[in-house]
């Protein structure tokens, strides 16, 4: 399958008429053929009013059909072979293991999805019989399901150019819970965002889907994703990228005659809490764990460690200094864009420019174009809460070292905190009591708590949520990783003393779908 530079808009694909994206390999800094002329206002019209046309048959597609086409989607995304690997590669910088790990994670999630689907227990379905004979008031029958929103406006990622793009996500959980996905790709990787397009187009026609249940629109700026965010017929909105980025649009979206929902990833510097005694114990391996999980992927990880918080003492410095070893060694890895590097650079300047900050440690000088250059810092918990500024997240390998007193000085840097996407503990048996101290503080912050291990990789399950208080997500009671991102794209209707002919399917008499219902307070076998 080649890559064209074309709008791909339900089951057509055209060339746009707009200014034109000019993908770049940003390892050498060359330019990679074809340019991505952008969509026209009419490409973005056509493509949301499709997706409402689709809309309807759609969302009442059988648990089987719509099963099944998540799981040919994952299909003929493997069956795209190495050309996807290796656009994907040149696109982004990432290595060959990375880019195929991410395929498998996408895929992997399509089939989950697919699996969840299948059970029906995201219906939710509830059944409360008429009791006619009740005293002093009988009851009407009344019956409950979820129903799709509507369509869904999915913002591709640029650091997981699969598994947070186009087929990610976002995308397969609006496509579970049956709302047609109109995607904006990602202007860092539009050829690698094309042709996983293309797998879905042909999911969709070889499972005989609607026109319109998938469309992907590229463009210079910003102004694509603004204009799907306001068209009437989006219903929903999946983000994942800057805070300024995610705020716009939900400024957007509240700015409409009838507001929507937009689920936003956003910003996280994921503190790490080392305590005491695990400190004292594992600072050797604590800090080259560190310092791989700083450094992967050149730290463009949502998740990436970027606070330390221990008490000081000979331990922490210990681990300051086989920390600031570590990261001195580690080597400088190409960003995915140029602009991520700009973004990085300043971060690090204004770091580095504080007058209460002392940088430790600085990595390797890269020789490729746009390379990150891991950087360590450290300052006391006293300036800590005062300056704002180092809450601030700098996407990349940088992290900072807050220096404690003791536990009561910890806990009051933990109060501080803005909402976090994870927490983490280090802790031996010694360190229970902090731990206890500090855990009824995190869960009012974080979305995922650890405890001796490291926030990077996110697992894809049923248990997982990837998500959590505000700047973290625009709505902490979401998840944008595991089978519960479903219900972002739900809501719930209750249909009251319908005659059986004219149920839908998942509240029928037979229950033919042979969920698990919850039938008059009791779940059904």
């Amino acid at each position: 399958m080649t890559v064209s530079g074309h709008q791909l808009i339900g089951q057509t694909s055209h060339q746009g008429d707009q200014a034109a994206l000019e993908p770049v390999d940003p390892a050498t800094g060359k330019r990679l053929e074809p340019d991505f002329p952008g969509a026209s206002r009419k490409d973005i019209e056509q493509a949301c009013s499709l997706a409402l046309e689709a809309f309807g048959e759609y969302r009442e597609t059988s648990l089987e059909a719509r099963a099944n086409f998540l799981e040919t989607i994952a299909t003929e995304i493997e069956a795209l072979g190495p050309g996807l690997i290796e656009r994907a590669m040149a696109e982004t910088g990432l290595p060959k293991g990375r880019i195929e790990g991410e395929r498998g994670r996408t895929c992997g999630q399509l089939r989950l999805f697919a699996s969840v689907v299948r059970d029906g227990e995201w219906l939710d379905v509830r059944v409360d019989p008429a009791l006619p004979e009740r005293q002093p008031m009988p009851r009407l029958d009344l019956r409950q399901r979820h129903i799709a929103v509507g369509p869904v406006a999915v913002f591709g990622a640029s650091n997981f150019p699969l598994a947070f793009s186009v087929a990610g996500g976002d995308t397969a959980s609006a496509l579970a819970a049956g709302c047609p996905v109109v995607v904006k790709g990602h202007p860092g990787h539009p050829g690698t965002s094309e042709l996983v397009g293309r797998a879905i187009q042909q999911a969709a026609k070889a499972c005989q889907m609607p026109n319109g249940v998938f469309s992907l629109l590229f463009g210079v700026g910003n102004e694509i994703g603004q204009a799907l965010v306001a068209n009437p017929c989006i219903q929903a909105v999946g983000f994942t990228g800057s805070r300024r980025g995610g705020l716009a649009l939900a400024a957007i979206a509240q700015q409409r005659s009838v507001p929507i929902p937009v689920f936003a990833e956003m910003s996280s510097i994921n503190p790490v809490f080392i305590l005491p005694e695990a400190v004292a114990a594992r600072t050797g391996s604590l800090a080259k764990e560190f310092a791989v999980s700083l450094s992967m992927g050149a730290g463009q990880f949502c998740t990436n460690p970027g606070l330390i918080i221990g008490c000081r003492g000979k331990a922490l410095e210990a681990f300051k200094q086989a920390a600031t070893d570590a990261v001195a060694q580690a080597d400088a890895q190409t960003m995915l864009t140029s602009d991520i590097h700009a973004a990085y650079t300043q971060g690090i300047e204004r770091l580095s420019g504080n007058a209460n900050v002392q940088c430790l440690a600085s990595g390797e000088e890269g020789v490729v174009s746009n390379a990150c250059q891991p950087r360590l810092f450290t300052a006391h918990a006293s300036d800590f809460l005062i300056d704002e500024t180092l809450q601030q997240e700098v996407f990349g390998a940088a992290s900072l070292i807050i220096e404690c007193e003791g536990l009561e000085e910890m806990q009051r840097v933990a109060e501080s905190l803005e909402g976090q996407l994870t927490a983490t503990l280090h802790m031996d048996e010694g360190d229970m009591g902090a731990a206890q101290s500090l855990l009824p503080i995190l869960e009012t912050k974080v979305g995922r708590i650890l405890v001796n291990g490291w926030p990077t990789g996110v697992e894809v399950c049923h248990a997982m949520v990837h998500g959590g208080p505000f700047p973290a997500t625009s709505d902490s009671r979401t998840t944008s990783v595991g089978s519960a991102a479903i219900r972002r794209f739900l809501r719930p209707v209750c249909y009251q003393n319908f005659p059986d002919a004219l149920r839908p399917h998942a509240l029928k008499e037979a229950n033919p779908y042979r969920l698990h219902r919850l039938l008059d307070g009791e779940r059904e076998a």
